[in-house]
């Protein structure tokens, strides 16, 4: 019998340290709590850190799957994907920049094809810039989800994001607001938010969500809601957190 259909979640941004790599990681820990089969894939080919926050270190990455393939040497799929655990796979960025601007964006479809129908969840953590190869990804999303702050200059880019994706007539954009990234961050309220950016905020992540030392857990390899020992101020935020990552798979969504 042949495999379901996986679904796709591109993980964007249009600034960096909003806390995309985070909640990317932490959807990864929610899914695999669901059973599902994930793959994590750092599509921020240049700057990611998917590996080094799992305290990984890939013998192979995405720049070895476009080399062999292009050179005729490819097998196996799983050949490029590293385990974290029996649940949760990645696929990396590659480890010298040099080799990201080798990887032309024409490939991005055959890295995704590949995976769509071996793994339930496919998590994309993109770059915050809209190079061809986050075009591709986007493109290809079951879901594009949105990572912004309560900063003004990361409204601003979010306001011309959006703008875009809604002239392309892209319309399955999710705008999570991540409070947690620094608290100190409060310079509009959601009513003004929402206006400026001209969308609504799906999902927000409270400051209560916090973590002090967060580096810490990062460089032990730990996703962080896998870590019973941390004390959240407010649990009510980790059932938000399950509650959009139960709404961004269609098929659970279907048997409420």
């Amino acid at each position: 019998m042949a495999r379901a259909k996986g679904t796709m979640i591109a993980v964007t941004s249009t600034k960096g340290g909003v806390g995309k790599t985070i909640l990317t990681l932490n959807l990864a820990g929610i899914y695999q709590d669901m059973k599902k089969r994930v793959l994590i894939i750092d599509m921020d080919l240049y700057g990611g850190a998917i590996a080094l926050n799992l305290n990984l270190n890939p013998d192979k990455t995405i720049y070895h799957f476009v080399d062999d393939l292009s050179n005729n040497r490819y097998h196996s799929f799983y050949d490029y994907v590293l385990k974290y655990n029996e649940q949760i796979d990645i696929l990396s960025c590659p480890k010298d920049p040099r080799q990201a601007n080798k990887i032309d964006a024409k490939y991005i479809e055959m890295i995704l094809d590949n995976a769509i129908y071996r793994y339930d969840v496919i998590l994309i953590d993109t770059s915050h810039t809209l190079t061809p190869v986050n075009i591709s990804v986007l493109d290809m999303a079951t879901v594009i989800l949105y990572v912004m702050t309560n900063d003004p200059m990361d409204l601003k880019n979010t306001k011309s994001f959006l703008a875009i994706l809604h002239d392309i007539e892209k319309e399955n954009v999710k705008v999570v607001l991540n409070d947690s990234r620094d608290q100190d961050l409060n310079y509009f309220s959601t009513f003004d938010i929402k206006n400026v950016i001209r969308h609504n905020i799906d999902y927000t992540i409270s400051a209560s969500f916090h973590i002090r030392n967060i580096s810490k857990y990062l460089l032990e390899g730990q996703i962080l809601v896998e870590n019973t020992s941390l004390s959240f101020r407010d649990f009510r935020d980790y059932d938000k957190l399950k509650k959009m990552a139960t709404d961004l798979l269609p098929e659970v969504k279907e048997e409420k």
